[in-house]
């Protein structure tokens, strides 16, 4: 697939317009939530610091446990669950990378169903799980066992990456690792180093349905009206 095979208006209904820079503002986030109405994107993800801020049309989309996934399950309980009373529809939960790496999936579970307990049907949930890094150590078995669980403790989507690690953002492997281990009734959201239409395109191929984007309007520019 290539970009020519896309719609803008297609792919902007599956981006996730995201702001989560330590430096950013309050005017900051002002500011992206207008680029998002502006591009016609399905969501604004932003710091949970930041909320409550109205959305208008857009979902408004969190982050727990961001960006380590070291803080302890009932703190990334906390957090999302005040997210979520602060106005958000998404809450995107970074697991315990460690824990994975180690084959402590039980962990990755309970970490998992923790927060989604905490929140219940009230949001969204999707599942950062460091794809690149997890890849990169470990290799696809522990990638996809890991998405397993996610999905077994209440995950709507399971996503490929922070942006943060320096293992690298989304790849089409990950992407299609995780696709096939889902199924088809699973979200499979694609973020970390999505900086051109091309690259999106061969992503949404691969499995992807949701894409988490910075750089949103130039990534958008490249496909077709």
């Amino acid at each position: 697939m290539t970009n020519t095979d896309l719609r803008r208006a297609d792919v902007a209904a599956i981006v996730d317009h995201t702001l989560l820079k330590p430096e950013a503002t309050r005017a900051d986030a002002e500011a992206t939530v207008a680029e998002a109405a502006d591009l016609g994107v399905y969501a604004v993800c932003l710091s949970p610091s930041m909320l409550p801020i109205s959305t208008g049309e857009q979902k408004s989309c969190v982050v727990a446990g961001f960006p380590s996934g070291k803080h302890h399950s009932l703190v990334k309980a906390a957090e999302a669950r005040l997210a979520v009373d602060s106005g958000a529809d998404e809450v995107d939960m970074v697991i315990d990378v460690g824990a994975a790496l180690a084959g402590d999936f039980d962990e990755v579970f309970t970490d998992v169903l923790t927060v989604h307990e905490a929140i219940g049907d009230s949001a969204v949930l999707k599942v950062i799980v460091e794809s690149a890094v997890l890849l990169d150590v470990a290799g696809p078995e522990t990638l996809a066992e890991v998405c397993r669980r996610a999905v077994a403790a209440g995950a709507a989507y399971v996503k490929t990456s922070t942006g943060f690690h320096p293992a690298g953002g989304a790849s089409i492997e990950a992407v299609r690792i995780m696709r096939d281990t889902v199924g088809p009734t699973v979200g499979v959201k694609a973020s970390g180093g999505i900086r051109s239409a091309r690259f999106a395109a061969e992503l949404i191929a691969a499995g992807a349905n949701r894409l988490g984007l910075s750089g949103t309007r130039a990534v958008l520019d490249g496909f077709p009206e």
